[in-house]
């Protein structure tokens, strides 16, 4: 008998996609799963829906519940999820029909606790995706060191819909209501306590980017300072408490760098100048803390004069990465 899969699917005014989410997740080749749609308070046509689903299914369990976010609708469909594994996926989103028989698949042969897959970003006029196919498995150090770092061929970001968990290592989390990039330490706690993991190098899961009035396009720089900056950093601590020192370290070291890119990013645009100040100003007071995690890695030079550079003068980084990318690519 193969195990339940719980799919956790939280529906807040979805009526436009939540068809094409569904038929993917019903069509699964997977088929002992248990679907838990959480019904976030919406007020069009998604409650009804998502009952029809329930009365057409068997597999299929709904939870109505007023309005409380994405965090609080994931936590609802926790609270009453039987399986030995947890999945989840976002109802304007879509998978693959084998996604769920490939990841417990590869958890179960290569008796690991955690299965990732790459994804396809989808866009109004195209659809970005790439991968091997090929399958890694990685003891706990090497999955959380390629969960922190910048690898360009095996690419773990921090979303959950990404992965399918073991129960055994998400016992117990949840999501923290009223944020968003709430993903962070849901993953980075599950990936502490595996003892093995395994990367799907193939894109399962199809995210849709830039769809209007996504939680991820809207006060950008609001949730940056207010729930991602504060998850990284508590990213950071768990890694060095429940790891090492080193990775810790590490973590850190690649948290520096995102911030470096979110600068460039923000400064840029003349609505955002101001958070591309602030954030200068953040990671400047912590230039003896910089010192100390670059002076413990094995950084490579042109990444320690970068930041020397920042440290320094943060628009003249600017101005020279523009200059560098112009050089490299022909374009500014």
């Amino acid at each position: 008998m193969q195990d339940l899969i719980s799919v956790i699917v939280p529906v807040y005014n979805m009526e436009k996609y939540l068809d094409r989410c569904m038929k993917s997740v019903l069509e699964q080749t997977y088929r002992n799963l248990e679907i838990i749609l959480v019904d976030d308070g919406s007020t069009d046509a998604s409650p009804q829906m998502c009952d029809e689903y329930a009365m057409k299914d068997n597999r299929v369990k709904v939870v109505h519940k007023q309005n409380g976010g994405l965090s609080d609708a994931r936590n609802a469909g926790l609270t009453i999820a039987t399986g030995t594994y947890i999945g989840y996926v976002d109802s304007d989103d879509w998978i693959e029909s084998d996604m769920y028989e490939c990841m417990y698949s590869a958890c179960v042969e290569n008796q690991a606790e955690v299965a990732v897959c790459r994804y396809a970003s989808v866009y109004p006029d195209r659809t970005v995706k790439a991968g091997t196919g090929n399958i890694y498995v990685f003891n706990k150090e090497e999955l959380v060191d390629k969960y922190i770092s910048d690898d360009d061929e095996i690419i773990i970001y921090n979303s959950v819909w990404s992965k399918l968990f073991h129960r055994s290592i998400v016992e117990g989390e949840l999501f923290p209501v009223g944020h968003n990039s709430e993903d962070i330490m849901y993953t980075t706690r599950s990936f502490c306590k595996a003892a093995r993991g395994v990367y799907i190098d193939r894109c399962l899961y199809h995210y849709v980017q830039d769809r209007e009035g996504s939680i991820m396009n809207t006060n950008r720089t609001e949730r940056m300072f207010r729930d991602e900056i504060p998850f990284w950093r508590a990213h950071i601590k768990c890694i060095r408490e429940m790891m090492s020192s080193h990775l810790g370290d590490k973590a850190a070291y690649w948290f520096y760098r995102r911030m470096l890119a979110y600068y460039l990013d923000l400064v840029r645009c003349a609505d955002t100048k101001a958070a591309a100040r602030q954030l200068a100003d953040m990671i400047r007071s912590e230039k003896q803390e910089v010192k100390r995690v670059y002076r413990q890695l094995a950084i490579t030079g042109g990444d320690k004069v970068r930041m020397q550079i920042f440290m320094m003068r943060p628009g003249i980084y600017y101005w020279v990465n523009r200059i560098y990318g112009f050089l490299r690519t022909g374009t500014v």
